[in-house]
């Protein structure tokens, strides 16, 4: 069982920062994509951005250039750094650790809220 915990989401006024980290137990990150996803009240989950274990990264075409995800393996732990936030970015983000190799297994964590606003 993996367990993933996030933190750092809260209030921000339009064109701050803030950057979301995920704690995950256990040394999953030769094995896991890890990836935030994000969801709007009344909207579908969808992906934000994704790190696999080999260094590669992608991002959903509305916030790159200013969201950046990376991954400290020593510490477990995958960050997204987002900056000039624009209200559309309100949403719950959820992290994702997908495992890459069979069994094929995916797991969430709780969520944490980002609201801009001014």
């Amino acid at each position: 069982q993996v367990r993933l915990v996030e933190s750092g989401g809260g209030l921000v006024q339009p064109g701050g920062s803030l950057r979301l980290s995920c704690a995950a137990s256990g040394s999953i990150f030769s094995n896991y994509a890890m990836g935030w996803y994000r969801q709007a009240p009344g909207k579908q989950r969808d992906l934000v951005a994704r790190a696999t274990s080999d260094g590669s990264t992608n991002y959903a075409s509305s916030v790159k250039g200013r969201f950046t995800i990376s991954r400290d393996s020593a510490k477990n732990t995958v960050y997204l750094q987002m900056n000039s936030l624009k209200p559309e970015d309100t949403a719950v983000y959820y992290c994702n650790a997908d495992r890459t190799v069979v069994p094929r297994l995916s797991y969430w964590g709780q969520g944490t809220q980002v609201t801009v606003s001014s």
